[in-house]
């Protein structure tokens, strides 16, 4: 019966980032932000507004083409403010919303500095 050979001296399995990571206060702010977008409703909404005029729509001008009820696009509405990607503009009875100048481009780039490609090592 042969022996297994004699264990080797331990290798370092393991190599020191390259980089600075996502510390947990801003990944957890950078979830909350991607979560905002991470439905298709709101997606569509971005998307529509952004279609408008100047990028900016009332409500009414929203619901029909989701299809959803106005309270249930008033909280997606809200959601998309509170990240940061609408702003909300009280007009009589209704409420007029309009992108944020380069809020998912921020994103992206933000998303683009933490993942950025590094020089593979691989052959």
């Amino acid at each position: 019966m042969a022996r297994d050979p004699l264990p080797t001296a331990p290798t370092a399995c393991c190599t020191p980032p390259a980089g600075s990571a996502l510390g947990p206060h801003d990944a957890e702010r950078t979830a909350r932000t991607l979560k905002a977008l991470a439905d298709p409703t709101r997606l569509r909404l971005l998307s529509i507004i952004a279609a408008h005029d100047g990028g900016e729509a009332c409500v009414c001008d929203l619901v029909d083409p989701v299809g959803l009820s106005q309270p249930t696009v008033s909280h997606h509405l809200k959601v998309l403010t509170e990240a940061g990607f609408v702003t909300r503009e009280k007009r009589g009875v209704w409420a007029y919303y309009t992108l944020v100048p380069d809020a998912v481009d921020g994103l992206l780039t933000h998303l683009g500095h933490l993942l950025a490609a590094r020089p593979s090592t691989s052959p």
